[in-house]
């Protein structure tokens, strides 16, 4: 398959570059070139919203869009595009507003929430975007993702703790539900989708949900250690110590199992995650998370 991937340098779309060249397809990807490149990779220099005529005159087996995030994302890339065959959207969970009934399902109305802001609504817009004018496309809406090139510092921070042999200061109880998707199996889901074709076009991604207990104890025994937990009451802002908002939901993942229904163990998962980070840390930017922990919590609370 020869396919366009947007973006290919970081995380997300880094790791379906390298997923889909593994699996000898012909891969371009369209990025500013700030950053090295997946080997094996066709480069497309230029932003997304300034092509120019560096598509118009070719054609896609299919379109991975890893980073839209506003509807003018989706439609100066149509514009520019010469052909393809399939679309394929990463979107988010963030497209659900917090006061529906979880587990959130695919046909629940979209609409805003508090805890991701324009973010969110920024997605619908994208999406919506995309439906008008590509009405077979797909639309995937992962929760958080987790697993090698992660540069986002959360499972990297659980790590370092677990490396400093630190008590972790847990939220409350520890009780908040998480749901993950690790990235290899967001990869694989979509290479089904490209070779199944399925009917259903919007589909949720993910892993059974944990507790933030049992996450930050699956993250401490990837690094080979044991943790010991001390619980922070509820009058310090949770995103200064942890790197989860105090906001816990759920996806219905049962259109997802019906076509992937094998999916990586949490403990394999932050095994690899553990793995790549210990020999890759400085592509993860930390936050002071540690730093504010022992000045405003360690001995305080």
């Amino acid at each position: 398959m020869k396919i366009l991937i947007t973006g290919g340098t970081v995380f997300v779309s880094k790791s379906f570059a390298q997923y889909f060249v593994s699996h000898n397809c012909e891969v371009y990807v369209l990025n500013r070139n700030t950053r090295p490149q997946v080997e094996g990779v066709h480069l497309i220099e230029c932003d997304r919203r300034a092509v120019g005529d560096k598509l118009k005159d070719k054609f896609f087996d299919a379109v991975i869009d890893v980073n839209a995030y506003t509807a003018e994302d989706v439609n100066a890339l149509l514009d520019s595009v010469g052909g393809f065959g399939q679309y394929i959207l990463i979107s988010s969970s963030a497209v659900y507003p917090q006061t529906l009934q979880q587990p959130f399902k695919e046909s629940d109305e979209c609409g805003a929430n508090i805890f991701w802001g324009n973010y969110g609504l920024n997605k619908i817009a994208a999406e919506s975007a995309l439906a008008e004018r590509v009405s077979e496309a797909y639309i995937i809406r992962p929760p958080y993702l987790y697993g090698e090139f992660n540069n986002v510092y959360r499972e990297a921070f659980v790590f370092d703790c677990a490396q400093r042999d630190r008590v972790f200061y847990l939220p409350g109880e520890g009780q908040m539900p998480l749901q993950f998707f690790y990235i290899g199996d967001l990869c694989r889901y979509v290479d089904i989708i490209l070779k199944v074709r399925p009917r259903q076009k919007i589909f949720n991604v993910g892993n059974a949900p944990v507790t933030v207990r049992e996450w930050v104890t699956a993250c401490y025994a990837a690094v080979g250690k044991e943790v010991k937990f001390f619980n922070v009451s509820e009058i310090y802002e949770q995103r200064s110590y942890f790197p989860f908002y105090n906001y816990g939901y759920v996806l219905d993942t049962t259109l997802q199992n019906s076509i992937m229904p094998s999916l990586t163990p949490l403990a394999e998962g932050l095994r690899r995650a553990y793995e790549w980070y210990r020999c890759n840390r400085g592509d993860v930017k930390p936050k002071d998370y540690i730093k504010f922990i022992d000045e405003n919590l360690k001995g305080r609370v």
